[in-house]
């Protein structure tokens, strides 16, 4: 799942620097709206399985935890959850 997951963060990210391209070197017109909007989408797929990827590296052990203060901290010295 992983790799799945890996292939559309490249393919995703991919659309979105050709269709970004696309939008911004092409003149005014209704191409521009859906190479802005593809852009947008590709974007928005490259970041969601990015931080699937983050997630799961650190779950699986592969990549070092980030360095924060757990929820469970927060919550039994009084602090906002």
């Amino acid at each position: 799942m992983a790799k799945l997951i890996a292939i559309l963060n490249v393919i995703a990210w991919a659309g979105f620097w050709a269709f970004g391209y696309l939008a911004l070197s092409s003149g005014e017109g209704g191409s521009t709206v859906v190479a802005m909007i593809l852009a947008a989408i590709g974007a928005a797929v490259g970041i969601v399985a990015w931080l699937w990827l983050v997630r799961h590296s650190e779950a699986t052990g592969y990549a070092k935890r980030a360095n924060q203060v757990p929820r469970e901290h927060h919550r039994e010295n009084g602090g906002a959850a």
